[in-house]
């Protein structure tokens, strides 16, 4: 039997690598926690809307009503990810377009309707119900979309 003896740079050099793999994997979770610089990953920005209803009487007793969004205005950074959460509240369904868009949708009552929204080129976007779009369909339903 021979018995081998490891020299004193070996056995150092050895350790070393096992502690950079160690700190390697601690480093590499994804629950490490960073302590100093920016967030490695960026938070999806979330905007909660809801649809909502106008009523009153007119003195000679007619009833009138409008649709809305709320908030009727919201912004957005330009080339981030939002996410646009929009609940049914008032009238049976909103179907809907986002101007500029290849977006559209429909908010029913009582339901949540999710856009994954990432806006490439500033502007101002209109979120257009097609249902009441004008005066003459209890409207318009608008929101404004703003891109910055």
């Amino acid at each position: 039997m021979r018995i081998v003896f490891i020299e004193k740079k070996w056995f150092i050099f050895l350790a070393i690598c096992i502690l950079l793999f160690v700190g390697g994997w601690f480093l590499g979770r994804p629950e490490a926690i960073e302590t100093t610089g920016s967030l490695t990953t960026a938070k999806k920005i979330t905007i909660n809307m809801v649809t909502g209803e106008f009523k009153s009487t007119m003195v000679d007793g007619k009833e009138i009503e409008a649709y809305r969004w709320d908030p009727g205005t919201i912004y957005v950074p330009k080339g981030e990810a939002v996410l646009l959460s929009i609940y049914g509240v008032n009238g049976k369904e909103h179907p809907f377009y986002i101007e500029g868009t290849n977006i559209k949708g429909t908010v029913k009552k009582g339901k949540e309707t999710v856009l994954n929204l990432r806006f490439k080129k500033e502007g101002v976007y209109r979120l257009i119900c097609t249902t009441h779009h004008d005066i003459n369909h209890n409207g318009p339903m608008i929101a404004y979309i703003i891109v910055d």
